[in-house]
């Protein structure tokens, strides 16, 4: 069985976890004591010669977004977004239930690097436990003298807020985040201007991704040649793969970039259910295009292999689908999630989205027509990018994409045939 790297998931399964008592006897927050001896410049550099890129979905280089923010300013702030609420993607949430404190140190390291003093926490409304244990985390950092207005007894000030969102998917957008941390409606902003020279409340703002921070330390703890050593020369560190679906053991699993998806599925999670065939899989989160079973055997999990495949890794959270699965009530499913979430600020969006989700809930049920599924396609490629953030494209790629690699599925409910889920059923029984 292939071995799983414990960096991020080192701590993770020991008793108390989450306290920081448990987190300093593993000797935590002593390279944040190492950082705020260093120039917030070359914290910067050892980021960027790490080559740590974004865990949220984009996989935009870290180092380099924080290089963005201008030389001179007022204020800076951090945003984190903890919002998580792309369907089947739940690895975030692992470190904020059982060790926060990894996160926060990598907060605090940030700060420093970005010269703020004040974190903004976004956290899913949904999320209770990971919420009390993060709330219980912060306390315990501002009692311990690592918040406050006294850092390590260095004279630095940091302040850190946790905000709870409403249970809006929109607002895992980096800018309608700031505004619903501003109370205002959780709708994208036009950019330019960006966060870095107009964010929150109007100040240089940098928004980064939970497990993108929770990986900071470990690069000041071990240097960046050693977080270079795992994973690929375009996407280097190790990477939480969430996987649910049809497999025997679902879960979050961390393996550098690079591993192929057949040895996650087939060796990691024990292979598909029921010793079912596997029938397609979705790579990075709901929102990407989805792959067939040939071309997930083909898979490396890393950023570019998986565009170069015409998908994307997006939030690493693996979907796993078998051979019982009907794939139009697969996309019934997720364009009814994706017609509920719009914000519905932009037209193409609003009115896209919702008239998606309806053609595929009448295929669905029976009545569709053969000129529901070019119409499909059609609306899918007219609001990509035609909107103020990528909400349309998240709903465009698995329309296109299930629509099209599973064509003759979609003809079956159109023309009468039997679905086939019911065809697989039917030959097991």
């Amino acid at each position: 069985m292939i071995e799983q790297v414990r960096h991020l998931t080192a701590r993770m399964g020991k008793n108390n976890s989450p306290t920081i008592e448990s987190y300093r006897d593993d000797g935590g927050y002593e390279t944040a004591m190492k950082a705020l001896a260093m120039e917030p410049e070359e914290v910067i550099e050892v980021v960027k010669a790490s080559g740590l890129r974004g865990r949220g979905g984009a996989g935009f280089p870290t180092g380099l977004k924080w290089t963005f923010l201008p030389k001179e300013r007022e204020k800076t702030y951090l945003c984190v977004n903890a919002d998580e609420s792309e369907p089947g993607t739940f690895k975030d949430r692992l470190i904020l239930d059982f060790d926060p404190h990894l996160l926060l140190e990598g907060i605090l390291i940030t700060c420093h690097a970005l010269k703020s003093d004040h974190a903004f926490i976004y956290i899913r409304g949904e999320f209770c436990r990971p919420y009390r244990r993060l709330r219980d985390a912060v306390r315990e950092a501002y009692d311990a003298g690592l918040f406050g207005d006294n850092v390590m007894g260095t004279g630095r000030t940091l302040h850190c807020t946790i905000h709870r969102g409403g249970g809006a998917y929109i607002c895992g957008e980096e800018t309608a985040l700031l505004n619903s941390i501003e109370g205002k409606k959780g709708q994208p902003r036009i950019k330019p201007p960006f966060p870095t020279n107009h964010g929150l409340f109007g100040k240089s703002t940098v928004i980064n991704n939970v497990e993108t921070l929770a990986n900071v330390p470990l690069i000041l703890r071990d240097g960046a040649e050693e977080f270079r050593k795992y994973g690929t020369e375009k996407s280097p560190g190790t990477r939480l793969f969430g996987v649910s679906g049809h497999v025997n053991r679902p879960g979050v699993y961390e393996f550098p970039h690079g591993i192929r998806l057949i040895d996650l599925i087939e060796d990691a999670c024990g292979g598909v259910r029921d010793g079912n065939a596997l029938k397609a899989v979705i790579p990075g989160g709901s929102s990407v295009p989805i792959l067939t079973a040939d071309e997930a055997r083909e898979l490396i999990l890393c950023f570019d292999a998986c565009m170069a495949a015409g998908t994307m890794l997006g939030s690493a959270g693996v979907i796993v689908m078998d051979e019982t699965t009907c794939m139009v009530k697969a996309l019934d499913r997720l364009t009814h999630f994706y017609g509920h979430e719009s914000c519905g600020q932009c037209t193409p969006c609003r009115e896209g989205s919702g008239w998606i989700a309806e053609i595929v809930s009448k295929i669905a049920s029976g009545s569709g027509t053969p000129a529901d599924l070019d119409k499909l396609v059609d609306l899918g490629r007219q609001i990509s990018g035609n909107t103020i953030c990528v909400f349309s494209d998240a709903v465009s790629m698995p329309v296109t994409s299930f629509t099209t690699k599973f064509r003759s599925e979609f003809e079956d409910h159109v023309n009468g045939g039997v679905c086939v889920a019911k065809k697989t059923t039917a030959a097991t029984a």
